[in-house]
């Protein structure tokens, strides 16, 4: 049976189809590690906005240094997503506990992707309402409690993959990877709209009409399944695997 259907509203792929690996490669681990690099050296600060608002800096790179070092660490030791010797989660509905390490990693990517769309969003209403640009005060003020309220839902395992159990994994990785699609996809059109229109009211709403409707319309492609790893995961009636 193909993993989706054209007449399902929602593309599914059943557990017993996934091919399942025995063992991570070599470049399969090591490509993991940048992604893995880029959480942490966004989470720590607001870096991104003042990376485009003032360019690297010393403080930056330290930063960016200790990220690679502990984040080469955690990876040697298997205690890095996808950088592990063998895949943690070998079946989708099973239920096993979710390492510490896996819980803290997923939840530094939400704090990445929440805040700094939520704050971008805040930042291009204020200015359109306003008629000023007032993004550094708002990231000044409202990371910490942006961030902080996402790193709070981790610790209690209300995110997807931040949870006490990896039993909801088949479903909690469509959120995750939706999300890391529409964020990331949405930060670069608004970023390629701040670099290409001016500032005057007509240019600030179609920034944030273009970051919203993005971040909207990719969230739809994302729950429909049709973005890589977004199909939802179901288990044949009956069977004695999943």
């Amino acid at each position: 049976m193909p993993a989706g259907q054209a007449s399902e509203k929602v593309q599914v792929q059943y557990a017993d189809e996934i091919r399942i690996r025995e063992r991570n490669t070599a470049l399969y681990r090591l490509a993991h590690w940048p992604i893995w690099i880029t959480v942490f050296f966004l989470a720590a600060d607001p870096l991104t906005f003042q990376l485009f608002a003032h360019g690297p800096n010393r403080r930056m790179a330290i930063w960016l240094t200790l990220v690679c070092l502990a984040t080469a660490i955690a990876g040697l030791r298997g205690r890095l997503p996808g950088v592990e010797p063998s895949p943690y989660i070998i079946r989708f509905t099973e239920d096993r506990p979710n390492p510490l390490y896996r819980r803290l990693c997923y939840t530094a990517a939400w704090s990445d992707l929440l805040s700094y769309a939520a704050l971008n969003v805040v930042g291009v209403a204020d200015a359109l309402a306003r008629g000023h640009w007032h993004l550094a005060q708002i990231y000044r003020y409202g990371w910490i409690p942006a961030a902080g309220a996402v790193w709070l839902l981790g610790f209690a395992g209300k995110l997807p993959r931040t949870k006490p159990s990896t039993l909801g994994e088949g479903a909690e990785r469509r959120v995750f990877y939706g999300a890391i699609w529409a964020v990331t996809w949405s930060q670069v059109i608004l970023l390629a709209l701040w670099q290409g229109l001016g500032r005057s009211r007509v240019a600030t709403a179609f920034k944030l009409a273009g970051f919203v409707l993005c971040l909207a319309a990719l969230g739809y492609v994302a729950w429909r399944g049709r973005l890589p790893r977004t199909r939802k995961i179901l288990t044949r009636v009956g069977s004695s695997g999943d």
